[in-house]
């Protein structure tokens, strides 16, 4: 039974070695990971989907805002394991975090993503155009999704992380659980 939760600490290995067989390295060199590095998800906003206690998906929320101080939430990386693909994990986890982040009383969701499947859960990137984003991507990724009419109106100018820092502590945790992580999912 696929259930979904909030992301706990002691998920932190597992989304990680996850996010390495779904995204491998290149992840570490996108421009929204720019906008995630050394930052905490916002508050509320990191879930997990899980199937029998294992964890086959996730995705996080992030807090950002435009250069005119327009602040909204960053989606992704939105990651499922592929042996669990195709059975509508994603899409739960999608629907879940934008009904989270709207009970929240977050306004908008940006992300870089593909335009067909963000599309189906509102995205377009019809309130992007006068944003950008800091580093080389392809404009038609850039989406947008408004959790209150007009939330996006008048939007514009390079989107920034504002989210909360992650300690150095837990940086230096991360970095070494990273290490292990990949045995995790062998079994997924």
């Amino acid at each position: 039974m696929i259930t979904i939760r909030r992301e706990l600490g002691r998920d932190a290995a597992a989304r990680e070695a996850l996010l390495d067989l779904g995204y491998g390295a290149v992840r570490f060199s996108k421009v929204s990971h720019r906008l995630r590095e050394g930052r905490l998800p916002a508050a509320g906003l990191a879930f997990v989907a899980c199937d029998h206690g294992r964890l086959i998906g996730t995705v996080r929320l992030w807090d950002v805002a435009a250069d005119d101080g327009l602040p909204a939430l960053l989606l992704g990386p939105l990651t499922v394991h592929p042996n669990q693909r195709d059975r509508g994990v994603g899409g739960a986890l999608m629907r879940h975090a934008i009904a989270v982040a709207a009970k929240r009383g977050h306004q908008s969701i940006v992300l870089l993503g593909d335009a067909p499947y963000y599309e189906r859960f509102g995205f377009s990137n019809e309130m992007t155009r006068s944003l950008w984003l800091p580093g080389r991507y392809d404009a038609h990724r850039f989406l947008a999704l408004e959790l209150s009419a007009g939330a996006l109106d008048g939007a514009s100018g390079l989107v920034r992380a504002t989210g909360r820092q992650l300690p150095a502590q837990v940086k230096a945790w991360r970095d070494k659980s990273m290490r292990a992580a990949p045995s995790l999912l062998q079994a997924a």
